[in-house]
């Protein structure tokens, strides 16, 4: 095996063109790791805002983009029983999937579920751990409650759609066209919002309120989430497109009893991440394997185009996920 591979890094902080072809050095299996052949890697809006500067690894991460692949274990470290040379897994990763080679713990991998390619397999890890994890642990969702998530359209939110409604919730999403309002629907939402056009706290308000909503836009949203909450209702907050700060009325939360949290996943510990990956081979791949549910694809770009792919993420024009196909 070669002792170098190709990567894309980050060259410097800047725009989608700042992301470059180059060669590094093979990554070497630690202990309790597994060294995975890429086949596809998942685009993600962390990967645009680790390129502008605007997102650091954590310091034991590599330096490369990509949080998710799909691939072929082709080394397995000390400590590693459960994967052999020559499974087929998809993995969330610490950082490095814009690369032909990538090091990452084996609990975190999980197979690639029947009937499905390597490339749907890719968009798979980090979208569900975010939302298995914030929906379902933290968020608590439960059969018949209402359930909102914004950004219907995009990976999260495809995702988010389909689980929520496979475990019984009556799912709302925000979205910004009608297009993407129609494909919300399309996989299980009771109704889609164009936020352009209709304020989602009139709708929510009107079906009783939202006893969970998954927000990844904040600003101004923050305190509209409030208002539309029902009793006793939860916020779960995952990212701040619109920024995180915003003058809040604390009185709502005391009066309707309202839980306000949050998470990110790539900071979390490796024994955090692979509980979660535990609870989606349980609950979740049971789900993939059948076909009930399955990732929503919007485009596919060679390793050597990953700036397009940005740019594709970056413009949101995008409904579900993207993929960059590294290996044969």
């Amino acid at each position: 095996m070669s002792k170098t591979m190709r990567a894309v890094e980050i060259s410097e902080a800047g725009g989608p063109e700042v992301l470059k072809v180059v060669e590094r050095p093979m990554p070497e299996p630690k202990h309790g790791q597994v060294i995975l052949k890429v086949a596809y890697a998942g685009v993600n809006r962390p990967d645009a805002l680790q390129r502008a500067g605007r997102y650091a690894p954590p310091p034991t991460a590599s330096d490369l983009p990509g949080l998710e692949a799909s691939g072929e274990v082709v080394s397995v470290g000390e400590g590693v029983s459960e994967l052999s040379v020559g499974d087929q897994v998809c993995a969330l990763l610490p950082g490095g999937g814009y690369a032909e080679f990538v090091a990452t713990p084996a609990a975190h991998c999980l197979p690639v579920p029947k009937g499905m390619g390597m490339k749907e397999a890719a968009c798979l890890p980090e979208t569900f751990f975010t939302v298995w994890s914030n929906v379902f642990m933290r968020g608590g969702l439960k059969a018949g409650e209402r359930f909102l998530v914004h950004g219907g359209s995009s990976g999260i939110g495809t995702t988010a759609i389909q689980l929520a409604k496979a475990f019984g919730a009556r799912v709302f999403a925000t979205a910004g066209s009608d297009e993407k309002c129609a494909a919300c629907v399309d996989l299980g939402a009771e109704a889609a919002i164009n936020y352009r056009d209709t304020d989602f706290v009139d709708v929510l308000k009107a079906e009783g309120g939202a006893d969970l909503i998954l927000d990844m836009v904040g600003g101004d949203y923050i305190p509209r989430n409030i208002n539309a909450l029902a009793e006793d209702g939860r916020l779960v907050q995952i990212a701040f497109l619109q920024g995180p700060k915003v003058e809040l009325n604390f009185a709502l939360l005391m009066t309707k009893r309202l839980t306000m949290t949050g998470s990110t996943l790539r900071p979390q510990s490796d024994l955090a991440k692979a509980q979660i990956a535990q609870e989606l081979r349980e609950a979740v791949w049971p789900l993939l394997d059948t076909g009930r549910i399955a990732p929503v694809m919007d485009s596919e770009y060679a390793f050597e185009n990953a700036s397009d792919a940005h740019a594709r993420m970056e413009s949101s024009g995008h409904i579900g996920k993207i993929v960059l196909k590294v290996g044969g």
